[in-house]
């Protein structure tokens, strides 16, 4: 999350300070979804050769180095790599976390811990947003240590993926794992005979998660997110107050979605995130028809501002977390590292296509970006609605012998 949000807050300031060329500066900001791409590829053979919990704290570390690099750079190419690097964690993180979790929890909570991934990258963002409005970039840079700290020291607290350890031989450990997880006075008997005749049958490949990354970041959240200050600024509208409401507006609505993604669903959420979607999508666009037409001047800030905030609103809603809940439910544990390691490529190739082209989308266009981006979204309803089956409430086990069936 601070990765994501350190791009946004920064943007003058870095320009200034070390001349960069818009040019130069978009390549800053999407080379860290290049990095994640990258990540991507990699991430589900580190997960299943060093364990989740080993694939976390190698990418921590490169995380940490990319920081360091961004905070002590002197031109572009200190400060690319440096963003390269973190984006390459980025990467490896947006897919081993939310399996880590959905290996480890019991059923009834998975939703809402996996959300509960999708709350700290929002945090993450929404405090860069924040106090990026009052520290320098490089000051900023040094804060995304961090969490990265944190991370290592919370991995010693807890047991590795009893599905990996199962999967990989280690009976001992699977059952101690479990055992650990579920409590010393709980009885695993039956989830641990589940999980073993899980792993010895899966033998396919869903193809569902593919498609809801395709569709999560096609629909423009990440030309919203990287360049949201900038987007306040042309639509005349303080930058500052507007990330900053940006900012707490998504960790709070995604802190109420743990609350009901085991209640309500996962598809339900899809389709009223989708919806939101669209709808800003459009109110966005007219905001900047009737700037570039000078007509109505006088209610542009207020639909800029009212569209951003129901898009943000829209996409923690549903479509920020609930993909990678589906993602890590659906993809049965025998292929989950080249499966979600394949979708999470593909999230993060749409997440670099979109920041990397918003801007010069936005110099060809700027109502016309956001009807594009409106009519992926309605494409994603479609999709859904046809597509992605319901998973609340059912093992992985239950799921992928659903989706098999």
């Amino acid at each position: 999350g601070s990765q994501v949000g350190f791009s946004s807050p920064t943007q003058d300031a870095i320009r200034e300070d070390l001349s960069l060329s818009l040019a130069e500066y978009s390549v800053f900001g999407s080379i860290l979804t290049f990095g994640a791409m990258i990540g991507a590829i990699t991430s589900g053979p580190l997960s299943d050769l060093l364990g989740r919990k080993g694939a976390m704290r190698l990418s921590s570390a490169i995380c940490a180095a990319g920081w360091l690099a961004i905070y002590l750079a002197k031109g572009a190419e200190a400060l690319d790599i440096g963003r390269l690097a973190t984006g390459y964690g980025m990467g490896v993180f947006s897919y081993v976390v939310p399996v880590f979790i959905s290996e480890i929890a019991p059923k009834n909570l998975r939703g809402a811990l996996a959300t509960l991934n999708q709350v700290m990258i929002c945090g993450g963002a929404s405090v860069s947003f924040i106090i990026g409005t009052f520290l320098t970039w490089r000051a900023l840079a040094l804060t995304g240590l961090v969490p990265c700290a944190i991370l290592l020291f919370g991995l010693h607290l807890i047991p590795e993926s009893p599905r990996w350890l199962a999967k990989t031989g280690h009976e001992k450990d699977f059952e101690v794992a479990l055992q650990k997880l579920r409590g010393n006075d709980a009885d695993i008997s039956e989830e641990a005979a589940e999980i073993k005749e899980y792993i010895e049958t899966l033998d396919r490949l869903p193809k569902i998660g593919v498609g809801l990354m395709v569709v999560q970041q096609f629909g423009g959240i990440n030309g919203v997110a990287f360049y949201a200050s900038n987007i306040f600024k042309s639509a005349g509208v303080s930058p500052s107050v507007g990330t900053i409401t940006y900012a707490i507006l998504q960790v709070v609505v995604t802190l109420l979605i743990t609350q009901v993604i085991d209640r309500a669903g996962r598809k339900p959420l899809l389709l009223v995130a989708g919806s939101g979607l669209v709808l800003a999508c459009m109110i966005i666009g007219l905001s900047f028809y009737l700037k570039v037409n000078e007509l109505a001047i006088e209610f542009v800030p207020l639909l800029a501002v009212t569209g951003i905030l129901l898009y943000i609103g829209s996409f923690s809603a549903g479509m920020g977390a609930v993909p990678w809940v589906i993602m890590s439910e659906i993809f049965p544990v025998n292929i989950k590292g080249i499966a979600g390691g394949f979708a999470t490529l593909v999230n993060w190739f749409g997440a670099w296509s979109v920041s990397y082209t918003f801007n010069f989308l936005m110099s060809w266009s700027s109502y016309g970006t956001f009807l594009v981006y409106a009519a992926v979204n309605a494409l994603g309803i479609v999709f859904v609605l046809k597509v992605v089956p319901e998973t609340k409430g059912r093992t992985l086990e239950q799921i992928q012998a659903a989706i098999n069936g």
